[in-house]
């Protein structure tokens, strides 16, 4: 729970604090603060996604390394029926 809290909340948050700078001052002091807020919002969000991204893959490495470790002891892989010699 406090992982995704911290995982979207502070893109949210950030999204939100330009949102109210724009409304406070809709000018050219309040544009610019929106928009480094939203760009500051929307990078935090994508390293999320990019780390999110490179676990998925050491899991997918994972269970490849122990399909191959299956292979190599039994002749077969997993998800086969054995041959019947």
């Amino acid at each position: 729970m406090w992982l995704n809290a911290i995982r979207y909340g502070i893109p949210v948050a950030l999204f939100a604090a330009g949102i109210v700078l724009l409304i406070v001052n809709p000018w050219d002091d309040g544009f610019h603060a929106w928009s480094l807020f939203t760009g500051a919002g929307i990078a935090v969000l994508l390293l999320n996604l990019l780390h999110r991204m490179g676990v998925d893959g050491d899991r997918d490495r994972d269970r490849e390394e122990r399909a191959r470790r299956y292979f190599d002891e039994h002749g077969h892989w997993p998800d086969q029926r054995p041959r019947s010699s």
